[in-house]
C-alpha cells in the first residue's frame, strides 16, 4: 500500500474539497485498481531509489513487478524521471515523494533485522502489496514470512518473481484474504502459531481502514501475540497533504489513475495508534517521518514542506500480559 494524499488540483494553490470515496464494503482488487494501484507507485518509487547513486534500500525486484504492469507503470520506475522533463518542480516534489519510501522502506527493513536478532523467525506483513522484503531481507534459518492481501495482488507478485526465477530466503506463506473478513483463521490455516513472538508489520495501511476496522486489526494482532511480540506501523497526520500534486502528475503525464485521497477514509476521531497499542501492552518507539528523514540525510526542503508527506513510524513491543 501506499501514503497518504490530498486532492488540490495540479498547479493550483487552492485546496479542493475531497472526492467521493470510491471505496464500497467488500470491495477487491487486481494490481492496476484502486489500492492495488497504489502498491505499483510505492514499488515504484524503490526502483527509482534502488537504481541511485547512494540508495538508502535496494528492491531489485521492483524494476520488475512495475514494468510488468504496462508501459505506463515502467515509465514511472525510470530512474531518471524522463515521464517529468520540462517540470522542475514536479521532479523535485516526485522527488520527495520517493525519498520519502526510501526512508521509511529502511526504517521498516531496520526493525525487521533487529526483531531477527532478538530470536524474533515468525513475520507478519500486513497488506502485504508488493513488498518483497520475503525475496530481498537475509532471513535467518527457519523463518517463515506470512504476507496477507487480496488474492488478486498476492498472485501477480508470485507470478512476475517466479517468472524471472526469484527465491525467497525465507519460507514464505502467502495468505489471500481481506483483512475487513476473518484473517486471523486464514493465518492460522496457513501454519501461523500465536504462542511463539511475532514481528507484524502494518506499513502504508491504516488509512486504508475506517477507524473501527484499525482497532479490531490492532485487538486481532495483540490477541495473536506472544509477549516478547513486536509491530511497527506507520501512522498517517490527518491533514497530510503529502503527494498531492505527484499524483496528480502521474495522472495527466502517464495517465495512471492513483487518486489516493479517494481511496482513504479521513476520520478525525479515530483511535490515535499509538495511545491505542501503549494503552493494550505495547511499549512503543516513535519518530516523527521529517524527523527521520533528516537523520538520514534526506531532509524535506523548506519550500516543499506544504507538499511533503506528515507521519508517524512507530514500532513496539508487547511484554508480558497483564494479571
Amino acid at each position: 500500500m501506499t501514503d497518504l494524499g490530498d486532492s488540490s488540483s495540479a498547479g493550483s494553490s487552492s485546496e479542493a474539497a475531497p472526492p467521493a470515496s470510491r471505496r464500497t464494503a467488500g470491495d477487491s482488487w487486481a494490481i492496476t485498481e484502486l489500492v492495488g494501484a497504489t502498491a505499483l507507485g510505492v514499488a515504484a518509487s524503490r526502483a527509482v531509489e534502488t537504481a541511485g547513486a547512494d540508495p538508502l534500500i535496494r528492491d531489485e525486484f521492483a524494476p520488475l513487478l512495475v514494468s510488468s504492469a504496462g508501459p505506463a507503470w515502467a515509465r514511472l520506475a525510470d530512474p531518471e524521471l524522463a515521464w517529468l522533463d520540462g517540470d522542475e518542480h514536479g521532479r523535485r516534489v516526485h522527488r520527495l515523494g520517493v525519498d520519502y519510501q526510501a526512508v521509511r522502506t529502511h526504517f521498516f527493513d531496520e526493525y525487521f533485522g533487529d526483531a531477527a536478532g532478538a530470536g524474533l523467525r515468525q513475520v507478519v506483513i500486513l497488506a502485504a502489496g508488493l513488498d518483497s522484503r520475503a525475496y530481498r531481507l537475509s532471513w535467518p534459518a527457519g523463518t517463515a514470512v506470512y504476507e496477507i492481501d487480496q488474492p488478486k495482488v498476492l498472485e501477480y507478485k508470485s507470478g512476475v518473481l517466479a517468472s524471472h526465477d526469484a527465491a525467497p530466503t525465507a519460507r514464505r506463506c502467502p495468505v489471500p484474504v481481506d483483512l475487513r473478513d476473518d484473517w486471523p483463521a486464514a493465518l492460522r490455516e496457513a501454519g501461523f502459531d500465536p504462542s511463539r513472538p511475532t514481528a507484524w508489520l502494518a506499513e502504508g495501511l491504516l488509512p486504508y481502514l475506517p477507524g473501527d476496522a484499525q482497532d479490531r486489526l490492532f485487538e486481532r494482532v495483540t490477541a495473536l501475540s506472544a509477549p516478547g511480540s513486536q509491530i511497527a506501523v506507520e501512522v498517517f497526520g490527518l491533514n497530510s497533504r503529502g503527494n498531492t500534486q505527484r499524483w496528480l502528475r502521474m495522472r495527466e503525464r502517464l495517465g495512471l489513475d492513483v487518486n489516493v485521497q479517494a481511496l482513504t477514509y479521513h476520520e478525525p476521531d479515530r483511535s490515535d495508534a499509538v495511545e491505542w497499542l501503549a494503552g493494550h501492552g505495547w511499549a512503543v518507539d516513535a519518530v516523527s517521518n521529517r524527523d527521520e528523514m533528516a537523520r538520514l540525510g534526506r531532509p524535506v526542503p523548506e519550500d516543499l514542506a506544504d507538499e511533503a508527506v506528515s507521519s508517524t513510524l512507530l514500532r513496539a513491543r508487547l511484554g508480558a500480559p497483564p494479571d
